[in-house]
């Protein structure tokens, strides 16, 4: 008899809600509060959700609510939650001196989105992984602490608020100590530029990154790109790019009119790449009319890259999705992009994920819909909070206070599932059993 093999997807599942639970008991903790706030469970449980989960949305005022040891605490969940629950776990374990094990491997291939590849280098690829992020972070903490020496009088307030914006960027976290998001610095294209790059190097995927930085490293022509960097890096641009064209164009006469021409460029910009998984925001989303709304809702479903700190369907799921339609309507056999043929696996597995994200998406609509249907909460603002919930990316028009605890739920459902992958939670299901001894003859049904 076949013993029954623990089931990795599962593990790192319980990883992230236990992660959750245990950050919402010391968010409640009076100690880590403001003198006279209350804070609700209800309340710290969601901000720990959306801390671990680095999505951003929220039911109170962060700055409001928690002293600097609270500040401190948000931090790490939300540190934690960015680089990945099983890298610094690792990190840790190695740190006492023991040796990183095969099933220990296991996790943090899946934590990292890694499951087509080889056990090989992923304790290397850990370390380098932890070492570029903390060095993104690091820098930008400076530059922008030093940078914030015009706005605060202390200089121990503005290298901590620097700290923080650049953690919140680099993870795509979404939160911040000013209370207004970025709203205060619209009209400053520094902080906007320097969020930006941040946001571009937390979303592309840290595979790209590792990629990007052996290439600068050896200066070789001959080095070959994978195919994850290609595909990934030219949807992802494609993407931001249709993205800032789309926001200029839809509210060029609306709410971007009063603004110059390099004004709007800005703009359109900064939410094309904040739609992406940060939710950063530099203007009250309520600003914009609907057709915006629509178009930046599904910016955040697309989100970011995998194996990065975003969530929503991710650029290598559309990518495949487009090139295996193109390669259906022209009727070819192989879906091939970059001299490369793409996997049938992979094919059926980006359909998959955009239907089951549609079909989870849809029913949490309606779920909220229907618990909140007489209290004047709209259709699309729903919308916004449930697409910036399973995108990870925190994009809010302000409602999530106003809604129910079973809402609220939902809304920390969707932030789980969009953390861990939509794959992962479809693996964690996976019970282990025997090979088949036979298969069923096969036959053809009609379709669409």
């Amino acid at each position: 008899m076949n013993r029954k093999k623990g089931n990795p997807f599962r593990l790192i599942v319980l990883s992230y809600l236990v992660t959750m639970l245990i950050f919402s008991v010391l968010l409640y903790m009076p100690i880590f509060h403001e003198p006279g706030v209350a804070l609700s469970y209800r309340d710290a449980l969601f901000t720990a959700v959306s801390a671990v989960s680095v999505t951003g949305l929220v039911t109170i005022n962060v700055v409001e609510t928690f002293n600097w040891g609270g500040i401190l605490v948000l931090a790490l969940a939300i540190q934690l939650g960015g680089v990945g629950i099983m890298t610094l776990g690792t990190f840790a374990w190695m740190i006492l001196g023991k040796r990183v094990n095969l099933s220990q491997r296991l996790l943090i291939m899946v934590d990292q989105n890694r499951v087509q590849n080889q056990f090989s280098g992923l304790v290397k690829l850990m370390r380098s992984l932890l070492f570029i992020a903390l060095s993104i972070e690091g820098v930008a903490a400076i530059i922008m602490g030093i940078y914030y020496l015009r706005f605060f009088d202390n200089a121990m307030e503005a290298f901590i608020q620097g700290a923080f914006a650049s953690l919140s960027a680099f993870t795509n976290a979404g939160f911040d100590l000013t209370g207004q998001s970025l709203i205060p610095f619209v009209d400053d294209y520094f902080v906007q530029l320097v969020t930006v790059l941040l946001i571009f190097a937390g979303s592309i995927g840290f595979p790209v990154l590792l990629e990007c930085i052996e290439f600068i490293r050896r200066r070789d022509r001959s080095f070959k790109f994978s195919l994850f960097t290609k595909l990934t890096t030219s949807t992802y641009f494609i993407v931001f790019f249709i993205g800032a064209v789309g926001i200029w164009f839809l509210e060029r006469n609306l709410s971007l009119a009063s603004l110059n021409w390099h004004e709007q460029i800005s703009q359109a910009i900064f939410f094309s790449a904040t739609t992406r998984s940060a939710g950063l925001s530099t203007v009250d989303l309520n600003a914009f009319h609907m057709p915006m709304l629509l178009f930046l809702s599904c910016l955040m479903m697309i989100g970011a890259s995998p194996s990065s700190v975003g969530g929503g369907i991710r650029t290598t799921t559309l990518g495949v999705m487009v090139l295996t339609i193109k390669s259906f309507t022209l009727g070819r056999k192989d879906v091939q992009v970059f001299g490369r043929r793409i996997h049938e696996e992979d094919q059926r597995k980006s359909f998959v994920v955009l239907s089951i994200f549609a079909f989870m998406l849809i029913a949490a609509v309606i779920i909220i819909m229907a618990f909140e249907q007489d209290r004047g909460i709209t259709l699309v603002a729903v919308l916004v909070e449930t697409a910036s919930a399973f995108g990870t990316c925190g994009l809010t028009m302000g409602i999530t206070s106003e809604l129910t605890l079973p809402s609220q739920f939902v809304l920390m459902a969707l932030m789980l599932v969009g953390r861990v992958g939509i794959v992962a939670l479809l693996f964690s299901f996976r019970q282990h059993e025997e090979p088949g001894q036979y298969r069923y003859p096969t036959e053809r049904i009609i379709i669409g």
